[in-house]
């Protein structure tokens, strides 16, 4: 399942969210591509997404869910990187 987090780290004038599969990199790094978003941005188990690409996300259907429970399915999953 993709998860998503809210939108609340400011960061260049814009807030931004997590997205994370709680299932596998792969099914991760599909969604992001699915949302435009490049390879690159990917930031060891995580894409930071801004608050515009995370409503596309949700649209899409990523879980919207607290960041402390993004938190604890990625260690379940044991996708969370230190």
């Amino acid at each position: 399942m993709i998860l998503v987090d809210q939108a609340i780290w400011p960061w260049r004038g814009h807030r931004w969210a997590h997205l994370v599969s709680d299932e596998s990199y792969d099914e991760l790094h599909d969604f992001a591509a699915r949302l435009g978003i490049p390879r690159r941005a990917f930031q060891g188990d995580h894409y930071d997404v801004p608050a515009h690409i995370r409503d596309e996300a949700i649209a899409l259907g990523a879980e919207a869910v607290d960041a402390r429970v993004l938190v604890r399915r990625l260690r379940a999953a044991g996708l969370r990187k230190r």
